[in-house]
C-alpha cells in the first residue's frame, strides 16, 4: 500500500521516501533505519561511518570541476515520531506507515507520516546517488534520537564533520529560509502517593477526553489548540471541589514534544452524587467545547460507567496535583519582539500518567531565549515545590542565534530569486532544529535549514505537499550547483 507515491515528481525524492515509510524508524529505537543508510552508502561505493551515538555520515567527493568549492553537510534526522489515532492499529515499531495521496498532499492513515524528516532524509540519499548533479564535496549527516532528546546531535565530537556550510533540511515551510531556532528543556513533577482503601457507597466511571488535533509543540503551540491534560484537570477538580470525586488512575498525552490529544481518568464518586456530578459534568463540558469550537470541532469528552476501583490516591495529595496542573502554564508565553509573529517561549503540558505509587508530570519549555526558557523551568519548580512533589530538569539544548550576514544565506537568497522569481521569507522557527547544538561544536560552520510544506507534524494529521517537494528539490539542486569556491 503506498506505492504509487513514487510516481509523483521528482521521483527520485518520492522514491526514496517510499522506502523510509518501509522501515520502523522510532526515536531510539532506529537501529533498522541506521543498517539501512549504511548499506545504502556503502553500495554507492562510498564512505559509510556511523560514530559512537549511532549517527550516520555519508561522504560523496566532488563532480568533475566542482572540487574547488566549499564542502556543504546536508543534514536531517533519520527517526519520526510515533503518533497514531485511538482506533487505528498499528506498531510502529514492526508496520510500515500506508501513505495516501490525498489531492495536492500526501498523508498517512491514521499515523504520522514521516515526513519530519523523512523528506530531508530522502532528498539527501537523492543526491548521493545522483550521477547527473553538479555539486562539490558533500557530507551527508544523518543524526539519531532528534525527537526524543537530541542526543544524536549532542553526542557528535569534534572533529568529524569537515564541510564549511551545514544545510539542515528539517523545516517545513517551502519558501522560508530559516536561521534561527528555539531552545529547549524537559521539564518532571513527580507527586509520591500511597493508595487509600475506597470508602463504602461509591461509584466507579472512567472520563475520556478524545478527538483534539494535538500536533508539534513547537511548530503548531500557537494555533490555539485544546491540551487534552489541561481539560480533564478541569473536569476533575470541579469533580473533587463540587461532588467528592476520587482519582484511581490518570493517563494523557504521550510525548514531550507533541500536544497531547488525548487524556483518560478512572475515578470514583459517592453514589449520592453521582446525579450531580454527572449534571455538573454536562454543562462544563459543553462550555469546553464551545470554547474550542473553532479550532477543535471533533473534541469529545466522556464520562461512562466503568468497573469500581480496589483502591484510590490519597485525597491530600490529589488535592495538591489538581491545584498544581490548574497553576502549570500551557502555551504561548511570549512572542518574539524581533520578528513578527514567531513564538519566543512557550510550554507544553506533554504527559501525565500514574501508577506504582507516583503521578508524573511532563513539560516541554521552548524558547529563543535562554534566560527565558530557565524563567519558565523555575516557575515550574516554584509550582512543584509549594505542592510538595519533586521536580527535574535535564535534556536543555541550546537556541540557534540568527546570523543575518551568513555567506549561505546571501547565496541562497540569490538561487531562489533566479529560479523562482520572488524573495524567500527568512525567518526563524519555534522549534528544536539541532542547528543550535551543532554549531556550539562547530562554531566556524555556516548555516541554514529550509524543507517542503509540511502541516501537522507530531500528529496523525502530518501532511507534506506535493508541489512544494519538487520546489525543495529544485532549490536543493541550484544551490548545490551554485555554492561559492573556497
Amino acid at each position: 500500500m503506498g506505492e504509487e507515491i513514487r510516481q509523483l515528481n521528482p521521483q527520485e525524492v518520492w522514491s526514496y521516501f517510499y522506502c523510509l515509510t518501509q522501515i520502523p524508524r522510532l526515536s531510539k529505537k532506529e537501529e533498522k533505519i541506521r543498517a539501512f543508510i549504511v548499506n545504502f552508502g556503502k553500495n554507492l561505493g562510498l564512505e559509510s561511518v556511523v560514530d559512537d551515538v549511532g549517527n550516520v555520515l555519508i561522504s560523496k567527493p566532488a563532480t568533475h570541476g566542482m572540487a574547488n568549492r566549499k564542502s556543504v553537510i546536508l543534514q536531517s534526522h533519520l527517526d519520526m515520531v510515533p503518533q497514531k489515532n485511538s482506533d487505528k492499529l498499528h506498531d510502529f515499531e514492526t508496520d510500515p506507515i500506508e501513505t495516501i495521496i490525498d489531492g495536492d498532499w500526501v498523508r498517512a492513515n491514521g499515523t504520522t507520516l514521516g515526513a519530519d524528516n523523512g523528506m530531508g532524509v530522502a532528498a539527501a540519499m537523492a543526491v548521493l546517488a545522483s550521477q547527473e548533479l553538479q555539486h562539490g564535496p558533500i557530507e551527508t549527516l544523518f543524526t539519531t534520537d532528534e525527537e526524543a532528546g537530541m542526543s544524536g546531535a549532542t553526542g557528535l565530537k569534534p572533529g568529524l564533520l569537515k564541510g564549511d556550510i551545514l544545510i539542515n533540511m528539517d523545516s517545513e515551510d517551502e519558501g522560508e529560509l530559516f536561521i534561527g531556532c528555539a531552545g529547549g528543556t524537559n521539564g518532571r513533577m513527580t507527586f509520591r502517593y500511597h493508595d487509600a482503601p475506597l470508602p463504602s457507597d461509591y461509584k466507579g466511571f472512567r472520563i475520556r477526553v478524545t478527538g483534539l488535533k494535538g500536533g508539534h509543540s513547537g511548530v503548531d503551540i500557537h494555533l490555539g489548540r485544546g491540551n487534552a491534560n489541561k481539560i480533564m484537570n478541569r473536569i476533575l477538580y470541579q469533580g473533587q471541589r463540587t461532588c467528592g470525586l476520587l482519582l484511581a488512575s490518570i493517563n494523557g498525552g504521550s510525548l514531550r514534544n507533541a500536544i497531547p490529544r488525548e487524556s483518560f481518568a478512572h475515578i470514583a464518586l459517592p453514589v449520592a452524587r453521582v446525579q450531580d456530578f454527572l449534571d455538573h459534568f454536562s454543562i462544563l463540558s459543553s462550555v469546553i467545547k464551545q470554547e474550542l469550537s473553532a479550532v477543535e470541532p471533533t473534541l469529545k469528552i466522556e464520562v461512562i460507567t466503568a468497573e469500581l476501583p480496589v483502591t484510590v490516591i490519597e485525597q491530600a495529595l490529589f488535592i495538591r496535583f489538581l491545584n498544581a496542573i490548574s497553576a502549570s502554564p500551557n502555551g504561548v508565553m511570549r512572542m518574539s519582539n524581533e520578528m513578527d509573529g514567531l513564538v519566543e517561549t512557550s510550554n507544553n503540558l506533554a504527559i501525565i500518567w500514574s501508577g506504582n505509587g507516583a503521578i508524573t508530570v511532563d513539560y516541554l519549555f521552548r524558547s529563543s531565549v535562554d534566560s527565558s526558557r530557565d524563567d519558565l523551568a523555575i516557575m515550574l519548580k516554584s509550582i512543584s515545590d509549594l505542592a510538595g512533589a519533586e521536580s527535574l530538569f535535564d535534556g536543555a539544548y541550546p537556541g540557534w542565534k540568527p546570523n543575518p550576514d551568513s555567506p549561505i544565506l546571501k547565496t541562497m537568497e540569490e538561487v531562489y530569486y533566479k529560479r523562482f522569481g520572488n524573495i524567500p521569507k527568512i525567518t526563524a522557527i519555534h522549534a528544536g532544529l539541532e542547528c543550535g547544538i551543532l554549531g556550539g561544536t562547530y562554531p566556524d560552520l555556516d548555516m541554514i535549514s529550509f524543507g517542503p510544506t509540511i502541516r501537522f507534524p507530531h500528529s496523525p494529521d502530518e501532511k507534506v505537499n506535493i508541489a512544494s517537494v519538487g520546489k525543495f528539490w529544485d532549490f536543493l539542486v541550484e544551490t548545490l550547483k551554485s555554492i561559492p569556491e573556497k
